[in-house]
């Protein structure tokens, strides 16, 4: 099925190009094994992770995750939010996010728009997150196992982090 996809999107390619573009990008989600596996032989957690590849593989300029990970039990969430960390730092692709976990927002995001309520929302504050520095200049600290306290030093802080807090839902 997956290659069937790629070839649609990209008609002039060889069936060996589709197959070799396919498995590049099942790879980056951990699923290169899994190409010719039917929908009904995957996990919720593989399928989330076949959406993000599928969004990858036509190489957007901006890639739109309408709340990727809702659906998800927090394992599976927190190993898919690790997979995309590392698919964004390897592409530098710009990723545009919406969700309403504001734990998933201050993990992911280098930026966080606030909106205001109601149906004609609008962007209410922009919010920059400072990444804590890295344990060794060349190497990144991997995902701590709990999240810090978002007031820790070097995530967020002042006024914004106080309405930021304030908006989290019950």
């Amino acid at each position: 099925m997956w290659p069937l996809a790629c070839a649609r999107a990209t008609p002039e390619w060889s069936r060996a190009q589709v197959e070799a573009h396919s498995r590049q990008a099942l790879d980056m989600v951990g699923l290169g094994e899994a190409l010719h596996k039917k929908p009904a032989e995957l996990s919720g957690g593989m399928k989330q992770r076949v959406g993000i590849a599928r969004a990858f593989a036509v190489q957007p300029k901006m890639l739109l995750l309408d709340e990727p990970f809702g659906a998800l039990d927090a394992l599976t969430r927190g190993t898919i939010q690790d997979e995309l960390l590392k698919i964004v730092a390897a592409t530098r692709q710009t990723v545009f996010m919406i969700t309403h976990d504001v734990d998933e927002a201050i993990l992911l995001a280098d930026k966080i728009l606030l909106m205001s309520n109601g149906p004609r929302a609008k962007i209410a504050e922009i919010v920059e997150i400072t990444p804590a520095p890295p344990a060794h200049p060349r190497q990144h600290p991997p995902r701590p196992a709990v999240l810090p306290h978002p007031q820790s030093p070097g995530r967020l802080s002042g006024e914004p982090l106080e309405r930021l807090c304030r908006r989290r839902p019950p």
